[in-house]
């Protein structure tokens, strides 16, 4: 039986809804298409940044060294890079009615600013019993231990919990550790896709 429901963030909760503030960065300094992404996130500084390694600050002052930015252009590359982005409401709303039938939790792969960005950007830290940010836990998805670490703050076996996220190789991760997986897709109805595995409001 589940008795606990764990998201990722970035791709689940928050979407990259209109890329246009991306294309935009991309044009501007050249580079190829995906760049934008990256650069901040997938760049060994962006990785650096997500493991813990290194502040949410020093990864920009990476970027703005990297392209030659001054303040002013780091500023709007920032406004612009994260502009598409929107929270999917009705979804975590959904998540709000679980609470108390069930545990709920994040797992993500973030920078250090993840409890100032579900309290002040995209208000939902009411929705989860545990929050886990790969910068502040110094590991990151998909490995075993940030899963472990998740269980055992919610305080469940694996068997007993799933976890949703939009990468499949996270999900693999969760699986192989004992944990129930749901890929997201863009479209899924995610209260269906849970209802298939007994989980109800």
């Amino acid at each position: 039986m589940i008795r606990a429901v764990i998201f990722d963030i970035g791709g689940v909760l928050v979407r990259t809804e209109d890329n246009a503030g991306r294309r935009r960065i991309e044009q501007r300094y050249g580079f190829a298409p995906g760049g934008a992404e990256q650069l901040v996130f997938n760049s060994a500084m962006g990785q650096k940044a997500q493991a813990g390694e290194v502040t949410t600050e020093q990864l920009w002052q990476w970027v703005q060294h990297e392209i030659g930015l001054s303040d002013a252009a780091l500023g709007e590359f920032r406004r612009e890079f994260w502009s598409g982005d929107q929270m999917d409401g009705a979804l975590v709303d959904y998540i709000r009615a679980l609470r108390g039938r069930y545990k709920t939790a994040i797992i993500s792969n973030a920078l250090d600013n993840l409890s100032w960005l579900i309290t002040e950007e995209y208000p939902m830290a009411d929705a989860f019993d545990v929050v886990i940010g790969s910068a502040d836990e110094k590991v990151m998805k998909p490995a075993p231990a940030i899963f472990h670490l998740t269980l055992a703050r919610l305080a469940c076996q694996p068997q007993e919990a799933i976890f949703v996220d939009d990468f499949l190789h996270n999900v693999d991760g969760a699986r192989a550790v004992g944990m129930h997986g749901l890929h997201y897709t863009r479209g899924l109805d995610v209260p269906a896709a849970l209802a298939a595995f007994g989980v109800t409001p």
